[in-house]
């Protein structure tokens, strides 16, 4: 991952297009732009590592993230009121996230002081705001499991090894 980061104008053509998405999705511009978040994720991989995407397994398990990132958008973005479409939505950013956390730990390991401090101040949110709120217990162990590898994520981006800027970067992308 290290000496491919930004190679070229179309990089910095594609991470455009990232951060236009992120916008126009935070403005509720709709699934188009939730997916081309991902999506031109995906698309910058693919042009850095075309030639050696089989051999990067680091890579890979970002690839996958991503795509599965824009399965869960899909399926938040056309619940429509459905508890169904909420919870596969949440499944797949599920595995989105463990997809997160293994690039994270291919890369870096736990960092363990700041997941448990995430995990402490995340889990006293769910269990006086969030828990109340569920009256499906199936829902409340789904937001409970999603909220837990959230915060593993976040903790094993906090421990990669590689440069400042592109730990920083990853962990603000999750």
């Amino acid at each position: 991952m290290k000496d491919q980061l930004f190679r070229g104008k179309w990089t910095y053509f594609l991470l455009s297009i990232t951060f236009a998405s992120t916008i126009l999705a935070l403005t509720n511009f709709g699934f188009l732009f939730k997916s081309g978040v991902a999506g031109a994720g995906i698309l910058i991989l693919l042009y850095l590592y075309c030639k050696q995407l089989n051999h990067s397994k680091d890579v890979l398990a970002i690839f996958g993230a991503f795509l599965l990132s824009i399965a869960g958008d899909w399926f938040l973005s056309n619940r429509h009121g459905e508890v169904v479409m909420f919870m596969s939505g949440i499944a797949l950013f599920f595995l989105a996230h463990i997809g997160y956390l293994s690039f994270a730990l291919m890369n870096g390991r736990l960092n363990r002081i700041y997941t448990l401090l995430i995990l402490g101040i995340y889990l006293v949110f769910f269990f006086q705001m969030l828990y109340p709120g569920i009256q499906d217990k199936t829902l409340k162990m789904a937001v409970l499991f999603y909220l837990l590898i959230s915060c593993f994520s976040l903790g094993a981006a906090i421990g990669i090894s590689e440069s400042n800027w592109f730990k920083w970067l990853y962990v603000l992308e999750l």
